[in-house]
């Protein structure tokens, strides 16, 4: 692992981005996994807010919570929102998926 600074040239720079972006999907891969465990808690697709596949309310409130930690690190809000709203998407058909499966 090289800070930035560190880097003699642009294949360190490459061999670092493809080192997080590595890590980034293994994470995303771990999220993923707490994401189908939280099907077996859920009661239904719609309905019942808090217990829904589908929980708007929740997506809006953790993407605004996205936004601010994207301020604080200095990236555009709009850009990790768009990121994080097409991740959510996909983890929520997941989701759905896996619970449909268990239960039927």
């Amino acid at each position: 692992m090289k800070a930035p600074d560190e880097c003699a040239n642009m294949e360190d720079i490459r061999s670092e981005i493809d080192r997080i972006d590595r890590e980034v999907i293994a994470l995303i891969g771990k999220r993923l996994q707490y994401v189908q465990a939280a099907a077996r808690f859920k009661t239904s697709t719609e309905g019942a807010k808090d217990t829904s596949v589908r929980d708007m309310h929740r997506v809006e409130s953790m993407l605004r919570q996205r936004r601010f930690w994207a301020e604080e690190e200095g990236l555009s809000p709009d850009a990790m929102e768009k990121i994080y709203s097409d991740l959510v998407e996909y983890f929520i058909n997941e989701e759905m998926t896996k619970w449909k499966a268990e239960k039927g």
